[in-house]
């Protein structure tokens, strides 16, 4: 690749130079200055390092017009100061998502330049390490078209004069950076901006009343993270080819003007999650995604009578006290519908037809499953925390796509359907907190690519199936949790290239991607180590689980349980197990958390157990467990006395030490197991290592003794003999008066 390069540096009169978007690497040739007819320069994405010091076009001369560093392996400082004599300079990129290259934008003693950019995109260049401020520079320019200083933590108040000074202005892109204060305008109106993205910063205040009047032309306006506040202004209705609208996690409250969802009619991005809005959800004709969440609306309803469009639609955390709106069925476009955490209440509509994600839990829903409700391609359903009653509807398990099915905390009834194994993609099972009977089915064997499966708080009753080792909970991560269903192309801006030289073209392809403004990371609630704990997106594709806790199971635990090698939660607690903990346990390598208290298991902790060098949590308490606990290596250094109490067999530390192993004779069975005995110095002996033969004789001579020395006490003084007879006398009089009162009171009681 070098030598290809060597090659090109022999071209003095090449004026355009495009390497952009292919796999060289190593450090750019010197003879690159050679090359002194160069106009445009382009070597973005590829692998070039170095220091990136502007020797590079140093000696190429003052023809450069167009220059691109963007994304490759640059390191070091990069100095404006050489370009200063550079006229004909129209665009300048040098983004770097390495973070590794520092742009000093400014020089030890200042510096004017000559030419007037068009487009400079300096975007994570570490500007805030060298000038913390917006580069000084760019107040004498006044024909920029681009202006993009993202991620560079940039402080100071929001800089209106940029706009200001240049009427082409399309594109300003400000996002992650620390600008504070009020978000002033320019006084002019700017007809060509076209893209303004000044998130996630430290603005505050109220939104200009006029920024739908200065900037009447965005496409694409995006203001979220900050902290403003107040009423949305009425005049952002009147931005007629507005795309996108992103004022999400801000302070906003009050209603939604009504003109954004009935003039702003190429609105197909409207993102408000995470502010104080109230009111009515507005759906505006041809939104694609409707972001609502997390705000106190009431209601929602279309703007038109006509069919809505929508694909996304999440307005979960709200307020909102209704039935499921029947127009929600009519759209056939949906593919996912959250309105978690509200009051719906009233039955599930069979017109509903999601293929991505239906989230219904957390609100009032009543009765049981439509029989009629068909999801054949619906990937994930959450309908936890509502009051459903019934049986699962066999037409649920039709949905050969389901990835995930949440129905926990409910008040579902009967067995688990053997057609349950139809659902042979199912990631994630969870049916906790229900009335759920019968015995667990062996059809839950068959579906081989669960990794999460969570039966526990129901009435299951019978063994546990020999099978689940079948089940592969995955040793990997699994990649089906990054699957997202919403297929909508992201739309470039449409306006004309910026820079054209010869043929050579040049306009980023300034896009918002669909995908940023939609939640597509499964997520489910799963207790794990004694809390609830949430998974989401990839950390859910490494999690991997099994809880049959609080049901009524019988018998042993399977020993074929130990071959599910990747499983990283196990939870049997709260059944009626019996028999022993199975050695095969120990090859359970990446277990985090092993719970089976509260059952009836026997016989020794396997000292094998030791090897789990990732288990954080243990727990075999009020069991019959007896022996010697496993030593206190590894992780098992960690666990306290509350891991094994309510064993009164066991013994050693954390509990009481061990002594002795009892004689054979006395042990019932075919084991013996050491004794459990109170630390001391004095003494190894207590009450169960005396001789039965010695206490009983000791404990009759005692009573002998004392009775004859009662009845000498009374011989020799004849006036405690009185005493004594007369208060055993007084008492049995007392007694039975006593008796007889009380027999004639309740008598009389009868009788009246």
């Amino acid at each position: 690749m070098l030598s290809l390069l060597t090659e090109f540096c022999a071209l003095k009169k090449l004026e355009v130079l495009d390497l952009s978007y292919n796999h060289f690497e190593g450090i750019l040739p010197p003879c690159i200055n050679n090359m002194t007819s160069l106009v445009v320069l382009d070597i973005s994405n590829n692998q070039f390092n170095g220091n990136a010091s502007s020797s590079y076009v140093e000696a190429i001369g003052t023809s450069l017009e167009y220059i691109d560093f963007s994304d490759n392996q640059f390191v070091g400082i990069f100095s404006f100061n050489l370009f200063a004599n550079y006229s004909k300079l129209e665009v300048l990129k040098f983004n770097d998502q390495n973070n590794k290259v520092e742009i000093e934008t400014e020089g030890s003693m200042g510096w004017y330049p000559l030419f007037q950019l068009k487009i400079i995109e300096l975007s994570n260049c570490s500007l805030y390490k060298l000038t913390s401020n917006i580069p000084k520079f760019l107040l004498v320019q006044h024909e920029l078209n681009i202006v993009n200083l993202s991620h560079n933590k940039l402080n100071g108040s929001f800089p209106n004069w940029l706009v200001e000074n240049n009427t082409r202005l399309r594109v300003l892109d400000l996002q992650n950076n620390f600008f504070v204060g009020q978000l002033y305008l320019p006084t002019l109106i700017h007809t060509h901006m076209t893209w303004m993205d000044v998130s996630a910063n430290h603005l505050d205040g109220k939104l200009p009343e006029n920024i739908g009047k200065i900037f009447p032309n965005l496409v694409y306006l995006n203001l979220s993270n900050n902290n403003l506040e107040g009423n949305l202004p009425s005049s952002i209705g009147g931005m007629l080819y507005l795309e996108v609208l992103d004022f999400a996690s801000n302070n906003f409250s009050g209603g939604v003007p009504r003109g954004l969802n009935t003039d702003c009619l190429s609105l197909w991005i409207l993102n408000l999650a995470h502010n104080s809005f109230n009111g009515t959800i507005l759906v505006g004709k041809n939104q694609r995604i409707l972001q609502m969440r997390d705000n106190q609306f009431t209601s929602i309803t279309p703007v038109f009578n006509s069919t809505v469009d929508l694909s996304y639609l999440d307005i979960s955390n709200n307020r909102i006290l209704d039935t499921i709106p029947r127009w929600l069925g009519n759209m056939s476009g949906l593919t996912t519908l959250v309105m978690a955490n509200n009051n719906f209440y009233g039955r599930v509509p069979c017109e509903l037809s999601m293929t991505g994600t239906l989230d219904l839990s957390h609100n009032l829903f009543t009765g049981s499953l439509p029989f009629c409700l068909n999801l054949p391609k619906l990937q994930h359903l959450y309908l936890q925390g509502n009051e459903f009653t019934g049986s699962i509807p066999k037409v649920l398990f039709n949905s050969s796509s389901l990835l995930t099915l949440d129905i926990g905390d409910n008040n579902f009834t009967g067995n688990i359907s053997v057609e349950i194994k139809q659902l042979q993609g199912l990631r994630i099972l969870l049916l906790s907190g229900n009335h759920f009977t019968g015995i667990i089915p062996n059809q839950l064997c068959l579906l081989r690519m669960i990794r999460i499966m969570d039966l526990s708080k129901n009435a299951f009753s019978g063994t546990i199936p020999q099978c689940l080792h079948d089940i592969y909970f995955w040793k990997t991560a699994d990649p089906s949790f990054d699957d997202f269903s919403l297929k909508v192309e992201p739309r470039p801006l449409d306006f004309e290239s910026i820079y054209t030289y010869k043929g050579f073209s040049s306009m980023d392809a300034y896009k918002y991607s669909y995908l940023q403004y939609v939640d597509t990371e499964v997520e489910i609630k799963f207790v794990t180590k004694y809390r609830p704990s949430s998974y989401k997106g990839s950390i859910l594709g490494y999690m991997s689980g099994l809880d049959f806790s609080c049901n009524n199971l019988t018998g042993g635990i399977p020993p074929t349980l130990g071959q599910i090698a990747s499983l990283h939660a196990l939870n049997l607690s709260y059944n009626q197990l019996t028999g022993k903990i199975p050695i095969t346990f120990s090859k359970l390598a990446q277990l985090e958390s092993l719970d089976l208290s509260h059952n009836n298991l026997s016989g020794k902790i396997p000292s094998a157990l030791i090897d789990l060098t990732f288990l954080e949590v243990f727990n075999v308490a009020n069991n019959n467990l007896s022996g010697k606990v496993p030593d206190m290596k590894a992780q098992f250094g960690t666990f306290e006395k509350s891991s094994y109490e309510g064993n009164p067999l066991l013994c050693g530390p954390p509990l009481d030490l061990c002594g002795p192993p009892l004689d054979e004779s006395r042990i019932k069975g075919n084991e013996s197991y050491p004794t459990p005995r109170q630390s001391s110095n004095a003494t190894d002996y207590k009450w169960y290592e005396v001789d039965p033969i010695v206490f009983h004789t000791s404990f009759l001579v005692t009573y002998i003794i004392f009775f004859f020395s009662v009845i000498s006490i009374f011989y020799i003084n004849p006036y405690w003999l009185q005493r004594c007879t007369n208060l055993i006398e007084d008492l049995i009089y007392k007694c039975y008066f006593f008796f007889f009162e009380i027999l004639e009171r309740l008598l009389n009681c009868l009788c009246n």
